[in-house]
């Protein structure tokens, strides 16, 4: 399992790929979920024992060709002490505006759940330790913020501090 991003800085298309035997799967992501993705995980593993090793970023890149299945619109995180795993459970985008009815079955295959896309991901704690990492390089290769607002810094940045009467100064 890893994240990565196709494009250059401020057009990057950013991605939540994992592998189960010969099947690839890449889910679509917004850069604040990365953000979240790396967040969480940090905090369930600070409960956690250190784990022994962490994949390296060669192994961490993104598998070839990269084709987004569905866009994830919302992501939780669980730990399930039982299989020392890291559960990740991601939802296509649009499917939290439909909700399956008490007894109609959504495609994650719980009545009552929202109809959509579900993946379900179990990282072993060296795997979501090496997610944390990656997820952090692929944060740092963006836009600058901006110091005042946040935002990230491009031709367009508009900051919302200044009312935009005049850009940051670096």
């Amino acid at each position: 399992m890893t994240v990565g991003a196709i494009g250059a800085p401020g057009k990057r298309i950013f991605y939540f790929q994992a592998r189960q035997e010969n099947q690839v799967v890449s889910l679509k992501l917004e850069k604040d979920q990365v953000l979240f993705l790396a967040g969480g995980l940090s905090e369930v593993l600070a409960d956690l024992a250190t784990p022994a090793s962490v994949p390296t970023e060669s192994e961490l890149e993104l598998e070839e060709p990269v084709e987004a299945e569905w866009a994830v619109g919302s992501m939780q995180l669980a730990y399930d002490p039982v299989t020392d795993r890291v559960m990740i459970t991601a939802r296509e985008v649009g499917s939290l505006d439909q909700e399956a009815g008490p007894d109609e079955l959504s495609d994650g295959g719980e009545p009552g759940e929202p109809a959509g896309a579900v993946a379900r991901v179990a990282l072993t704690r060296e795997q979501a330790a090496g997610v944390i990492a990656h997820g952090k390089v692929l944060l740092r290769g963006g836009r600058p913020p901006c110091p005042l607002c946040g935002y990230p810094l491009g031709e367009d940045h508009s900051c919302p501090k200044t009312n935009g009467h005049r850009s940051p100064a670096l």
